[in-house]
């Protein structure tokens, strides 16, 4: 079934096409027999198709010919540039989530001191990546409209899917936007109606803003109807839910209160039931939840044909070490990040530690702290030291994703070496608690819903209530406060690309709120934590950027070199 779904994807790597930048134009002749020029892709219907996976498949693979070779995005490190892989650097490393000890030569060491600039490399990883998939999405658009249909003899074959094959695209581009907007705030905009060539403008946050918003309100009545596209493609509900979180974090990036939207669209999504909560939370994060329907948005992994060191095979191998493989369904794994203790406290002490006599934690009441501990400490410092670079026991490891499937065996297909577990990137557990922050941000519901929505989270999350007969996890309406929304987002989102996003949007992410290693230079007793410059709540535009865009403005109080 996986492979099946993922094939179209795999296929788009054989009709790749190359950017001489991340806003340049296409380029006119093949480079080899795997990057055909435009006459040869849209000559057919598969060839059309084969442009579409690959604006998917751009989030996904990080290169032409795999593992990790010809990159898509040229002069940057192939494994580091894959999306996932990038923006788990950006949103977790620099949060009181993950701390990073490899690669200090891309900057990896920059995320957990939070100290940055516009030459870190690792920062621009994510911008060149999303700037490329924007571009695909735009050749796409370009090509298949219905006078190139026409002209081609392909409109009768393609007339009644294209339309949504096109607001697909779209979505993809309107995504790519709002993390633009997310992660960089002002920045280029262009799209298919832009002449080839022309060096974008950059617009202001509120731009990039309003067009995510416009376009996924309109997207949201375009695309197919809940539930009725093909696996690892995207329908209506997923507009939903981009509009929700684009709402909710509308106050911190532009200034507007949208929390009623927010709710609405949260709302729309939970009482739709298209895409409802797994039984039990562990099943998202395996080999075989391509079975989950809880996953709104995935993005399709294969230990056979979309191997490489980005995506959820990074994010399981950099979680985990040797002493850990039996129990993540790996013959291998790299042991380069662990948990931070902010994130281990924010579960019952009794729930923190390992027992290799219940490696799933069966025993636990809360099913969410997946944490491996023998021979690690709960720290990620040594007193007296400074920070050490290569001790992967300094902070316990983290067992929440596994290449193993609900019934706790190992691939028989696709094997131990590379993933098999699709990314989430979207599913319903955030929209419940969306709606619930929502709502106790100043949105229509009832505080009696919002502890309804939260207390749905944490019955599956102790498989109590309609989930089992574990203890009960419930909250009353005393506990229910902002604070504790963040913390739960926490212990049900970790190492979900999302944790700077909502530190930023409950204004603690640079000050107010500290964590092992923020604000520090890594020397002997300088592991507690400061607040660091309000500046750090964006990341600046990659510096090479300026060298080819006379356009640009530096995001404020990064200096231009």
């Amino acid at each position: 079934m996986k492979i099946q779904s993922i094939k179209y994807i795999w296929a788009a790597v054989l009709l790749g096409m190359l950017f001489t930048s991340c806003l340049g134009d296409l380029d006119t002749e093949p480079l080899n027999d795997k990057k055909l020029i435009n006459t040869n892709v849209y000559t057919t219907a598969d060839g059309y198709r084969g442009v579409l996976a690959k604006c998917y498949g751009s989030l996904i693979l990080n290169g032409q010919d795999g593992p990790d070779k010809d990159g898509d995005v040229g002069g940057m490190d192939t494994g580091y540039s894959g999306y996932t892989r990038s923006l788990f650097y950006l949103q977790e490393c620099s949060t009181d989530e993950i701390v990073l000890h490899s690669g200090s030569s891309q900057g990896s060491w920059d995320l957990l001191f939070m100290n940055w600039n516009q030459s870190t490399k690792i920062i621009s990883y994510s911008y060149y990546r999303l700037y490329m998939t924007i571009n695909y999405c735009n050749e796409f658009l370009r090509e298949s409209t219905d006078n190139n249909l026409k002209n081609r003899g392909l409109y009768d074959e393609l007339k009644d899917e294209m339309p949504y094959y096109r607001t697909e695209a779209r979505f993809i581009r309107a995504y790519c936007y709002s993390m633009i907007c997310d992660l960089y705030g002002s920045a280029p905009f262009v799209d298919e109606t832009m002449v080839i060539g022309t060096i974008p403008n950059q617009v202001t946050r509120e731009n990039i803003y309003n067009y995510v918003v416009a376009e996924t309100e309109a997207l949201a009545t375009e695309m197919k109807p809940a539930g009725t596209n093909q696996y690892g493609r995207v329908d209506q509900v997923a507009a939903w839910f981009l509009l929700s979180r684009v709402y909710l974090n509308a106050e911190a990036w532009v200034g507007k209160n949208e929390y009623e939207k927010a709710y609405q669209y949260s709302k729309k999504i939970i009482e739709s039931n298209t895409y409802p909560l797994a039984s039990d939370y562990r099943h998202i994060f395996l080999a075989d939840n391509n079975a989950c329907k809880e996953i709104i948005w995935n993005l399709p992994q294969d230990g056979v044909n979309t191997i490489n060191s980005a995506g959820t095979n990074f994010i399981l191998k950099a979680l985990s070490n040797g002493d850990m493989n039996v129990y993540i369904g790996l013959s291998n794994s790299w042991g380069n990040a662990r948990v931070k203790t902010q994130l281990v406290d924010k579960f019952s002490p009794a729930d923190q530690t390992f027992n290799i006599n219940d490696p799933w934690g069966d025993n636990k009441k809360d099913k969410r702290a997946q944490f491996y501990t023998p021979k690690h400490t709960k720290e990620t410092w040594i007193v007296g030291s400074n920070f050490q670079a290569t001790k992967f026991e300094n902070g316990y490891a983290c067992l929440k994703w596994r290449n193993m499937t609900k019934d706790r065996k190992t691939l028989a297909d696709g094997g131990t070496t590379y993933s098999s577990i699709d990314y989430p990137v979207f599913r319903t557990a955030d929209a419940y608690l969306m709606a619930a922050e929502a709502i106790l941000r100043g949105a229509s519901g009832s505080r009696t819903q919002a502890l309804g929505y939260v207390n749905e989270i944490r019955d599956r999350a102790y498989l109590s209530g309609a989930y089992g007969n574990g203890a009960s996890g419930r909250i009353d309406d005393s506990q229910l406060t902002l604070d504790f929304i963040l913390d739960e987002r926490a212990r049900e989102l970790h190492t979900e690309l999302v944790r700077r996003t909502d530190l930023i949007r409950f204004g603690k992410f640079t000050k107010g709120y500290n964590w092992d290693w923020k604000g520090s230079d890594g020397t002997v007793g300088n592991y507690i934590g400061k607040d660091v410059n309000d500046k750090y709540n964006l990341f600046p535009i990659p510096q090479d950027e300026f060298t080819v865009n006379p356009y640009l403005t530096q995001n404020p109080d990064y200096i231009n070199k």
